[in-house]
């Protein structure tokens, strides 16, 4: 499958991956040798960098232990410091710090955070009358959960994997904004008067109307289109396939429209094919993400895709869409409106996002980052002209683009769901997506 000139592609993300043994199984040795993989996180985050005019956000993989919430009871600021020879509170192995209020090896807390998040029951054949030890801890789950909660272990201090998600995100932005105004103020942009070149005018210009040019072509395919069913029966099999139809042949015209922008904007034809190849199909999900968040209307909580097809929650659900991704897509959408963007600096975030160096598969990194040097200033003194008194926007609009880069993994795993349910995808949506058959 092949575009002219561009074409087919796909964006290969893998999914982060989620840890799922059962919590009859606890860790066998002490936390002073041992941390099972069920008791950390392994986080695929994010990191953004602005170096010499060009922007990346790099994947930074890291084991952090989980558990680390705001203590109930204790007082704010940091926990005690351990002197090295302090006992677990529950079983009596060797702590590794405060967690959930408690003094805990890594054993019970983990044990005791897989037990609140999965509202675990348990049953002791001892009448509940075991005492616990480093021993016992594996034999019965249900005395060593009630010992956690004598100890003082609270649940509400335990977060879902949503809250731990979105605790990291905010973190990052935040860290990321912090980053962003110090580069930005350090720039020799920042030092000169908020002015735009004649050369970055023409850019901006030529962007724009390339966006509405493709924008226009997509409208003319709307009638081709398969209707939306009208029946609401949630069991007709034919009703939930031609909702599912509906929906593939709307992102197949926004991939093609995605296409055709790439090759109208300057320097993306200097590129070799298969670094066009290699940074669309990477960049096409990201790119049709930040399109649905600009046809986001927050009165009616509702997108609009070629002018005349209005969604909802319930209707992306109808549609095969797990929530887990829906809710992740409006709430960007929700964000991104807040910014109030206009045309020129949605194209400008769009170029920014096509020219990512980082991107899996691009041989030629110096060029690539060359090309997306420009874009940067241009939006940087676009935004200083606009929103001379928003010092903060600049690096908000790039940190959306770390935002999109955890949306990305969240669809492939909605794309590997929908192979389970044996939802086939197009060829062209299979091909950017890496969906082999």
């Amino acid at each position: 499958m092949s575009f002219p000139a561009v074409n087919g592609l796909d964006a290969g993300h893998e999914g982060d991956k989620s840890i799922t043994e059962p919590v009859t199984e606890d860790s066998a040795d002490s936390a002073q040798h041992h941390v099972k993989e069920e008791e950390v996180e392994e986080s695929g985050d994010c990191v953004a960098t602005l170096h010499n005019g060009t922007f990346s956000a790099e994947p930074e993989f890291s084991l952090s232990i989980c558990g680390d919430e705001p203590m109930v009871k204790r007082k704010k600021g940091p926990a005690p410091k351990m002197l090295g020879n302090e006992v677990c509170s529950v079983c009596g192995d060797k702590a590794s710090g405060f967690h959930y209020n408690v003094l805990s090896c890594e054993g019970c807390k983990g044990f005791f955070r897989r037990s609140v998040i999965k509202s675990a029951q348990y049953t002791c054949k001892n009448s509940g009358k075991c005492e616990m030890d480093m021993y016992m801890r594996r034999k019965c789950q249900e005395c060593r959960l009630r010992k956690c909660r004598e100890a003082g272990m609270r649940e509400h201090c335990v977060l879902s994997e949503e809250q731990i998600r979105n605790k990291k995100q905010k973190k990052r932005e935040d860290d990321m904004a912090q980053t962003l105004v110090v580069t930005a103020e350090d720039s020799p942009v920042a030092v000169d008067i908020a002015r735009l070149t004649v050369e970055q005018e023409e850019m901006i210009q030529q962007l724009v109307a390339a966006q509405q040019q493709c924008n226009k072509r997509s409208f003319s395919d709307q009638p081709k289109v398969t209707p939306w069913p009208q029946s609401n029966d949630p069991h007709n099999r034919e009703t939930r396939q031609q909702r599912f139809a509906h929906f593939t042949e709307l992102a197949i015209i926004s991939v093609q429209e995605i296409v055709d922008f790439a090759k109208q904007i300057p320097g993306f034809l200097d590129l070799s094919r298969e670094d066009q190849i290699a940074l669309l199909k990477a960049s096409t999900i990201e790119i049709m993400l930040l399109e649905t968040a600009r046809r986001y209307n927050h009165e009616t909580e509702c997108i609009t895709f070629l002018k005349d097809f209005t969604y909802s929650k319930d209707d992306f659900a109808r549609a095969g869409l797990q929530v887990e991704f829906i809710n992740p897509i409006f709430e960007f959408s929700k964000g991104m409106r807040k910014l109030q963007l206009d045309d020129a600096e949605y194209a400008l975030l769009i170029a920014i996002n096509i020219f990512s160096a980082d991107r899996p598969n691009v041989q030629d990194h110096a060029l690539v980052e060359r090309l997306q040097q420009p874009y940067v200033e241009a939006l940087h003194s676009y935004l200083r002209i606009k929103r001379p008194k928003d010092h903060l926007m600049f690096p908000r609009m790039l940190m959306k683009l770390v935002s999109l880069r955890t949306l990305s993994s969240v669809h492939s795993e909605q794309v590997f769901a929908l192979r389970l349910q044996d939802k086939k995808l197009p060829p062209l949506l299979s091909e950017i997506w890496d969906v082999h058959e």
